[in-house]
């Protein structure tokens, strides 16, 4: 029987034991925290029954991944919740630009010539979703599945994110554009900008912006529970250093930062891949504050009490200068924030009438100052009286980031500052970006195509790969 090893017990790592799992490979989980999950774990951050999640919170690629559903992971507790309204990006004057799971809805509640936009930029590529998916969640150099219908939905891609919010003349439609694009952590200026939040876009008007019911932890519990029926085994509190503590195996890959795994290979990797991966280049952080809110938020925007995600950051032109600022290492005054109200889908989160409130905003990679202020002050501005309201807090830096999860380096929780050639090739220039140079050695972390917020999807195409080994 086939051996193999997996280094890291995030959501990449798990698919990958899985589905090495379900073609008769013996396989070990190895995970150096005291429980799997990456940045898919959940806990009681402030007060005792009100859950948070830790970092990855609303899984609009997750619940409509073919993988994942072919799980049937039902059966181990993984249930999905939506909420009323998906996104809500408020502006200053009271409107805001509102994302529902429906093109046409929210093409309708745009509005005019910006809805009519809308729904031919996204309708088509949402009803294709299903049968696009596979491209789209793979690298980009490989032949597709679908070459015209992902022609139809790579060319916007390329696309820098200010040329696409030209095509927008509401500030509500633009900046409903700019705080999904933002997701990137990218300048919106800059080649391929539009391609993670097409990405977003298409994949949550196809299947919804959801929340894991009990919170993301659930999605890899599931998996680990999956994975030792199927006779898999999983070791937590065990961090791997070097080559010498590595059992022996068939294959084995890593879950792990690119950097991490020159760590632990060396020598034995081929000089331009140990280069490759000590250089490779981290993107800007993640500040996060937790916070138990009495009430929940007071929006002013009526639209923003029933969303599950909420966008603070402007106008389009604020969010772009936003983004500017934290890849040239500077903290703006007014940072984009992500508000997370998952418990508005899943009610179970709260106790009583405190609700678990996530929020995290961009900063600088490393960033070393303290956040929480101008968090704070971003929601009041949006939501007055919401201080008044806050009855705990929970703050994670960027170096808790990183002590927390080894992989956000600096609190890059993109694990990778996703330029052009990253989201191209992955850690280095190859047409594999899952194969070490070191042979049955692969690299599945969210450093490799397709990304972050796929959960899963990187760990499977390394999977694919190590079984195309064994099978040579």
């Amino acid at each position: 029987m086939s051996t193999a090893v997996v280094v890291g017990g995030g959501p990449n790592g798990l698919a990958a034991a899985v589905l090495l799992a379900r073609e008769n490979v013996r396989v070990t989980v190895i995970e150096a925290a005291d429980e799997v999950g990456g940045g898919a774990r959940s806990g009681e951050a402030i007060l005792p029954g009100l859950l948070h999640d830790h970092c990855s919170a609303i899984h609009p690629m997750a619940v409509g991944s073919s993988f994942l559903t072919g799980l049937n992971l039902g059966r181990y507790g993984l249930e999905w919740r939506w909420p009323d309204i998906d996104c809500v990006h408020p502006l200053d004057d009271g409107t805001a630009g509102v994302l529902y799971r429906s093109v046409a809805a929210t093409a309708a509640g745009l509005g005019g010539a910006d809805g009519a936009r809308w729904r031919r930029l996204l309708e088509e590529p949402v009803a294709s979703y299903d049968e696009l998916a596979e491209d789209i969640m793979g690298p980009l150099l490989r032949l597709p599945h679908h070459p015209l219908r992902l022609a139809r939905f790579g060319i916007p891609a390329l696309l820098p994110a200010t040329v696409l919010a030209r095509a927008f003349a509401t500030r509500q439609a633009r900046a409903l554009w700019g705080g999904v694009a933002a997701h990137a952590f990218r300048p919106l200026h800059h080649p391929l900008s539009s391609s993670i939040g097409l990405g977003i876009l298409t994949a949550g008007h196809r299947h919804g912006w959801a929340v894991a019911a009990g919170g993301s932890g659930a999605i890899t519990r599931a998996l680990a529970t999956l994975l030792t029926d199927l006779g898999g085994t999983v070791e937590t509190g065990v961090r791997i250093r070097s080559y010498s503590q590595l059992p022996p195996a068939d294959v084995t890959l890593y879950d792990l930062a690119p950097g991490a795994v020159a760590g632990i290979l060396g020598d034995r990797l081929p000089p331009s891949v140990v280069r490759a991966y000590r250089r490779f280049r981290h993107g800007p952080g993640a500040f996060k504050v937790d916070f138990a809110v009495q009430g929940g938020v007071p929006w002013t925007a009526e639209a923003a009490r029933r969303a599950g995600t909420v966008h603070l950051g402007g106008t389009f032109a604020e969010v772009a200068a936003g983004e500017r600022e934290i890849n040239a290492g500077r903290l703006p005054e007014r940072p984009f924030v992500l508000v997370g109200q998952q418990y508005l889908a899943d009610p179970q989160r709260s106790v009583g009438d405190i609700h678990p409130v996530w929020t995290y905003a961009h900063v600088p990679h490393g960033y070393t100052g303290d956040a929480t202020e101008a968090i704070t002050d971003r929601i009041e501005g949006f939501a007055p009286g919401f201080r008044d309201r806050i009855v705990g807090r929970a703050v994670r830096t960027t170096s808790a980031f990183a002590a927390y999860n080894p992989n956000y380096v600096g609190g890059d929780i993109m694990t990778g500052a996703k330029t052009v050639p990253q989201l191209v090739f992955g850690p280095r220039p190859t047409l594999d970006p899952y194969y070490t140079g070191l042979p049955g050695h692969y690299l599945c972390s969210a450093a490799t195509p397709p990304g972050p917020g796929a959960h899963g999807m990187c760990g499977v195409h390394a999977a694919r790969a190590a079984l195309r080994h064994m099978a040579r």
